[in-house]
């Protein structure tokens, strides 16, 4: 057998080689740590695109909201939008919906809506219920083109709409088709 000194690259491990391997792994990750942030930004926004959506896209956004509700007011509250805040892939995001109402002939949701700031369609899923559902809540998959706020709103059978909305980090985006 060889002495420790000897043995070099020949299969032993010597004091030169390990504290180079370790320089090197310690070196990689210092130099990934440095990067980070930068491609985590970058992935998150993607390439050309703002967190914020784009004046055309909140007005289309707008616009699919207004044509469910009318002129009515949408108050905030009775809605659970449970979907992941951190999602790493935007094509098939779980999200459910509940709404708080007792589901009964006079009080009950009727419809429960989704919509999304950043897709090319605002109008995600549209559900139809009623007092014989037993209870308002829905679950679905969903594709998010970005990072980007979702909005749930209900109508109950009293005209009312309420709301509830979540603000979603998606690193890898669908829905990239341009309108």
């Amino acid at each position: 057998m060889k002495p420790d000194s000897l043995r070099g690259r020949s299969g032993g491990t010597s004091a030169g080689t390990n504290s180079r391997r370790e320089f090197l792994l310690v070196a990689g990750g210092v130099a990934g740590l440095a990067l980070a942030p930068a491609a985590l930004a970058q992935s998150a926004s993607g390439p050309g695109r703002s967190s914020a959506p784009t004046p055309a896209a909140a007005a289309a956004t707008l616009q699919a909201i207004h044509k469910v509700v009318g002129t009515t007011p949408v108050n905030k509250g009775k809605v659970k939008l449970d979907l992941p805040a951190l999602i790493e892939n935007g094509n098939g995001v779980p999200l459910s919906v509940s709404v708080e109402s007792p589901m009964t002939e006079a009080d009950h949701v009727k419809a429960i809506h989704v919509f999304t700031e950043k897709n090319p369609l605002p109008n995600v899923v549209s559900f139809r219920l009623g007092p014989r559902a037993g209870r308002a809540s829905v679950a679905t998959r969903v594709r998010l083109a970005d990072s980007q706020t979702v909005v749930a709103i209900c109508e109950l059978s009293d005209g009312s709409f309420w709301s509830g909305s979540v603000a979603v980090v998606v690193t890898l985006a669908a829905c990239l088709e341009e309108l």
